[in-house]
């Protein structure tokens, strides 16, 4: 239990500084570390529970974007600044590393099953994006008919 709060925390720094590399505005800091943090816990979730990178990356990135969309609906900021932000953590930057690590070091096969197993995870990725902006639209407007009244 330590280590998954020990992880939500470096998850949430991560992404943090990763919108300050990025030049995020300053008041969006806190809210893309929470994207990135909430993603990591869903991925920590669902990987306690079905331990698959690929279903638990899906998982975590349709958590990402549902909370993104939320945030810039409440924030009144493009959905990017917290997506692109909160996507750091769960990007497959080490698969991508063993595969050409391996490769390069005339392991074919452990660079293929890695390689494989890294598309399938940025497919996932890519697919969890496009089912959460499928969602209407006016899950997401809440907050901003609330203020108008």
């Amino acid at each position: 239990m330590l280590t998954m709060i020990i992880q939500i925390a470096v998850a949430f720094v991560a992404t943090v500084s990763f919108a300050v590399l990025f030049q995020v505005p300053k008041e969006q800091y806190v809210y893309s570390g929470i994207c990135g943090a909430a993603g990591w816990w869903c991925y920590l979730l669902v990987m306690a529970n079905y331990p698959s990178p690929t279903v638990s990356s899906f998982a975590a990135v349709v958590v990402l974007t549902i909370m993104a969309r939320v945030f810039a609906v409440y924030r009144k900021t493009p959905v990017t600044v917290f997506l692109i932000c909160g996507l750091f953590p769960l990007v497959p930057g080490a698969g991508i590393y063993y595969t050409a690590y391996n490769f390069i070091m005339g392991y074919n096969d452990l660079a293929v099953a890695k390689g494989i197993e890294t598309i399938k995870i940025a497919v996932a990725i890519a697919l969890a994006i496009v089912f959460a902006f499928s969602m209407p639209k006016l899950l997401f407007t809440f907050a901003s008919k609330r203020d108008r009244r």
